[in-house]
């Protein structure tokens, strides 16, 4: 049978990680998993009794395509008071997931063949899913004094119709300050190309405050998720923000795409906002295992790191040791019984010499896993 050529993405690496390690685990292995940026914990207690009483009072069915209109009231209350930016609850779209907000955003906004800049390195479906949708993404190499972020001078002479940017980022846990993503705003908006923020992991952050977009334009789209703070991430919803003349293109779109994102996890997302003090107990956690991480990854020998200012990943380089990060975290897996995320899927040039550690998990698996890859670096 024939096949497309925009099937022809590369497979999201992180994923074939897992599966070795399930298949490991299958085997009767004991796998310490610093792979996946998913939270060890699941929905908060509130989430899942609310959707119990509300399977209990009915079925559930279609919701309309944006969204339950208390979930948007509630995530545009969440602007209030997480930034102080007075957002009308319509422009707030529920979606499944940030994958299905990324399709959403990437269709409603590009034709076939625009130029989208992404940094580098950065999530790895920004670009696959772009390509499935016959746009052309751009890697924007981003660099170590800018703490691995794109800057406005990266975009000279691209010819770009849209910019994605990430804050806190995915691999490397670093944020844009106020100053650089204005700076990154007006520099997109100078060459007539769209602004899109990635902000699933805000609420995530260690000494300061995530800048978000809505601070200083209403010309972007934003994008969040459930999955990392709300740690949601099995129930597959999310939202976005996009500007008011936006919404009824978008809605369109949504409706013949998706019809709409599960009305249960609607349900229990309304009621995780409201989570707090078991969402900072998580939080408690990952503060703790990020300490874990800055100490006991140099010590095991993966010295060259940064201190991430978000998210719960660290990002190594591991060029000193090897130029195929793909075989090293396989020989790591398979020798240590840590699953780790090569580079190669965060920057196809230059990821064959970087890993991503993620400490998303319990302390205890976080000690272990270190112990681990300690006494793997000192038989190596």
């Amino acid at each position: 049978m024939r096949n497309s050529t925009r099937s022809e993405v590369d497979p999201f690496i992180v994923m074939d990680v897992m599966e070795a390690a399930r298949r490991a685990e299958e085997a009767g292995r004991h796998i310490i998993h610093m792979e996946v940026g998913q939270p060890g914990t699941g929905a908060p207690r509130g989430a899942t009794r609310a959707l119990a009483r509300a399977m209990e009072e009915g079925p559930l069915g279609y919701t309309v395509a944006l969204g339950l209109p208390e979930l948007r009231a509630r995530i545009a209350r969440l602007y209030g008071e997480w930034y102080d930016v007075d957002l009308d609850p319509a422009r707030v779209v529920i979606t499944p997931g940030s994958s299905g907000g990324f399709i959403l955003a990437f269709t409603a906004l590009f034709d076939t063949g625009d130029r989208v800049g992404i940094g580098a390195p950065g999530y790895p479906s920004y670009r696959q899913i772009l390509r499935a949708l016959d746009l052309v993404p751009v890697d924007l190499p981003t660099a170590p004094e800018h703490r691995f972020q794109p800057v406005a001078t990266d975009l000279k002479g691209l010819d770009l119709a849209g910019l994605m940017v990430a804050s806190p980022a995915n691999p490397t846990g670093t944020m844009l300050d106020r100053a650089a993503m204005g700076a990154l705003i007006e520099a997109a908006q100078a060459q007539g190309a769209a602004f899109i923020s990635d902000e699933i992991y805000h609420g995530i952050e260690y000494e300061k405050k995530a800048v978000t977009a809505l601070e200083l334009t209403d010309e972007a789209y934003v994008l969040n998720s459930f999955s990392k703070y709300f740690s949601m991430t099995g129930w597959r919803v999310g939202w976005m923000v996009v500007p008011e003349d936006h919404v009824r293109r978008v809605e369109r779109i949504a409706q013949n795409l998706f019809i709409c994102a599960p009305h249960a996890s609607q349900i229990a997302a309304l009621a995780a906002m409201d989570c707090e003090e078991e969402l900072q107990a998580n939080m408690d956690v990952y503060r703790r295992n990020r300490a874990l991480m800055l100490e006991g990854l140099p010590r095991a020998g993966f010295d060259r790191i940064a201190p991430p200012d978000g998210a719960f990943y660290v990002y190594a380089d591991v060029s000193h040791l090897t130029e195929d990060s793909r075989a090293f975290a396989a020989e790591i897996l398979e020798t240590a019984g840590v699953a780790v995320t090569p580079g190669l899927d965060f920057d196809p040039v230059r990821g064959g010499g970087t890993l991503r550690f993620s400490y998303a998990r319990a302390s205890a698996d976080i000690e272990e896993g270190l112990a681990r890859l300690g006494r793997f670096m000192a038989e190596r």
